[in-house]
């Protein structure tokens, strides 16, 4: 038995930490420490392992602070993270057995190249690949690796839960709604949620199922999403796709 606890940190990330019944426990995306480990002596929690997703600092920044405090920490990360000493490399198909689970490694480039996600039915820590109604920025015009990337996401259960690295579902459904004033889901949704306090307010985790329905990320096989972007029918899904992030780049 496992429970998901969080951290809002810096200015909208979410550290995600995974206790079991010895209150052990592992540590998505470490993006600072001192909030982080404070946290965990407030409430008697000792970490075993780090499960990095990607380079980026507001993800990897408290990894030293973590390491100076808990020594006999297992850090696992993608290739890409060259900058930190004592990590266990993962990539795709890894399996990494903590808290009697096998973590699956999947491998979701675009936002980074050596981007990965950990999977374990029916959690899923994607980092900035895949958020609430929307996705990731995309890393040097790496379109298709992202849009592939959702893609294998997308073919988990629909009962997945998806636990992203950020609060930007409000953000997020703001561009959709600028593009699908009509759509009903998606609108409820919005009225819905940017009611709450943005301080306060957490949206995630996500359902799967849920986001093939409100994100238009997930959608971009969709007459009404292509016309709303002033595309054919006949484009591709990708291209689709590559459009929505580039119109979301400047929104």
């Amino acid at each position: 038995m496992i429970k998901i606890k969080k951290i809002k940190v810096l200015k909208d990330n979410y550290i995600w930490i995974i206790v079991n019944k010895k209150k052990l426990v592992i540590i998505i995306d470490p993006g600072e420490s001192e909030l982080l480990i404070s946290y965990l002596k407030e409430k008697k929690y000792f970490p075993v392992a780090v499960f990095l997703t990607h380079k980026h600092l507001d993800h990897t920044a408290g990894v030293l602070d973590l390491l100076k405090k808990f020594p006999k920490l297992t850090i696992y990360g993608p290739k890409e993270i060259n900058n930190l000493k004592f990590i266990n490399y993962v990539e795709e198909n890894k399996e990494i057995n903590l808290f009697d689970r096998k973590w699956k490694v999947i491998h979701t480039p675009g936002h980074t190249i050596g981007h990965i996600s950990y999977y374990s039915d029916p959690f899923l820590f994607c980092g900035d690949v895949l958020f609430s109604g929307g996705c990731g920025k995309v890393d040097d015009k790496n379109y298709l690796f992202l849009f592939n990337s959702i893609k294998k996401i997308s073919f988990l259960p629909g009962e997945t839960l998806i636990y992203s690295s950020h609060e930007y579902t409000v953000k997020n459904l703001k561009f959709s709604h600028s593009l699908l004033k009509n759509d009903k889901k998606i609108n409820f949704y919005y009225k819905k949620i940017k009611k709450y306090n943005k301080k306060t307010f957490c949206s995630l985790p996500t359902k799967l199922k849920f986001e093939k329905k409100i994100n238009i990320f997930l959608r971009t096989e969709e007459k009404k999403i292509k016309n709303s972007i002033n595309l054919p029918f006949s484009s591709s899904s990708f291209e689709c796709f590559t459009k929505l992030r580039i119109l979301k780049d400047y929104f």
